[in-house]
């Protein structure tokens, strides 16, 4: 921990996409282990209700209303948070947009605006970290990536696109730091399925209302994913057993993962109710704040979605790169691989 937070006996974590979903999570999870928070969004709502959590477990917090995809906003926040609070410990990298659309039906637009915050909203974001860090040689940078890094699924070609990049993008950096011998840490975390608000704002173009691909997971786990990957130097972190299915299968079976998700990928991302065709969305500008609300941690599917990941609980009692890990990422690929097969006849 560099000199200055010593002193104060108080790390200091930035987290983009701070105000609702994992990043809201993440943000009271490490505030309840004694770190000051840095605080980037878009909606001012609910940055300022983070902060106020992160003030009641007794941290301080510096909320900037900033865009990731603005590059310079992004420097500028950073230097902000830590002329406030000190020196940068850990960098999470996790706000997003996404649209729910047939490739067909996309506009241009929607495809930079989904890279733009999604993908270059990481490398900016990774940018400012390594400013402060290199020069200390010091820090953890984490991405929050998902298991659609490696396995793509339909409606969702521009998000599933912007999280390959996050992971081509990282892979660079990791051999560049390794080369450097630097002991500036960069992880990603892959995520499941998670019950965040974004369901109800993201744009789609969906019949019926989007929904996350089950088994769903409450965003704590995600957030205790995050902590875990942040004071741990792992390459990455898969966090639960659909995810290391998903991405397994991939390597293994990715014909039979096509045909899969052709057959059930549409109906898995939707609910049976009607979307309302006003529901605004979050693409260009945030919904909390025209909305005059708060959106929290959780979104509306808390009575499908589990709060414990047994695979994480399993690789967090790992110290390290241990046998049994590989031996249960296989059993999941082979349990994904006999749900394809099964499904495919």
């Amino acid at each position: 921990m560099p000199e200055s937070n010593r002193i104060a006996r108080r790390p200091v974590v930035v987290i983009t996409g701070a105000s609702a979903g994992i990043g809201r999570a993440a943000v009271r999870h490490f505030a309840k282990q004694g770190y000051d928070v840095g605080l980037i969004a878009r909606g001012e709502q609910g940055l300022l209700a983070a902060a106020d959590e992160v003030r009641r477990f007794g941290g301080r917090a510096c909320h900037v209303v900033c865009d990731v995809a603005d590059a310079e906003a992004v420097e500028s926040a950073a230097a902000q948070i830590e002329s406030e609070l000190g020196l940068i410990d850990v960098w999470v990298n996790n706000a997003m947009v996404s649209v729910f659309s047939p490739v067909a039906e996309m506009e241009p637009h929607e495809y930079k605006r989904v890279t733009e915050v999604s993908y270059l909203g990481y490398v900016y974001g990774t940018l400012a970290a390594l400013r402060r860090m290199r020069r200390r040689d010091h820090g953890t940078i984490v991405q929050v990536g998902s298991a659609l890094a490696y396995r793509s699924i339909p409606l969702q070609s521009a998000y599933c696109a912007a999280k390959h990049a996050i992971v081509g993008f990282t892979d660079s950096l990791r051999c560049e730091l390794i080369h450097d011998q630097s002991n500036v840490h960069v992880t990603v975390v892959h995520m499941p399925a998670v019950n965040t608000p974004q369901f109800e704002w993201v744009k789609s173009r969906l019949p019926n209302k989007s929904q996350p691909v089950p088994p769903i997971f409450q965003p704590e786990v995600a957030a205790d994913a995050i902590f875990f990957a942040a004071h741990h130097r792992r390459r990455e972190v898969w966090v639960a057993r659909s995810a290391i299915g998903s991405i397994l299968a991939q390597k293994f079976v990715p014909g039979l993962l096509d045909h899969y998700l052709a057959k059930n990928g549409f109906k898995s991302q939707q609910t049976e109710d009607r979307k309302d065709p006003d529901q605004p969305d979050n693409l260009y500008a945030p919904v909390d704040d025209h909305q005059g609300g708060d959106f929290g941690a959780h979104g509306s599917f808390d009575d499908q979605a589990s709060d414990q990941s047994p695979m994480l609980t399993l690789v967090q009692a790992m110290p390290g790169r241990h046998p049994l890990a590989s031996l249960a990422m296989f059993a999941a690929a082979g349990v994904m691989a006999g749900r394809i097969l099964s499904s495919s006849r």
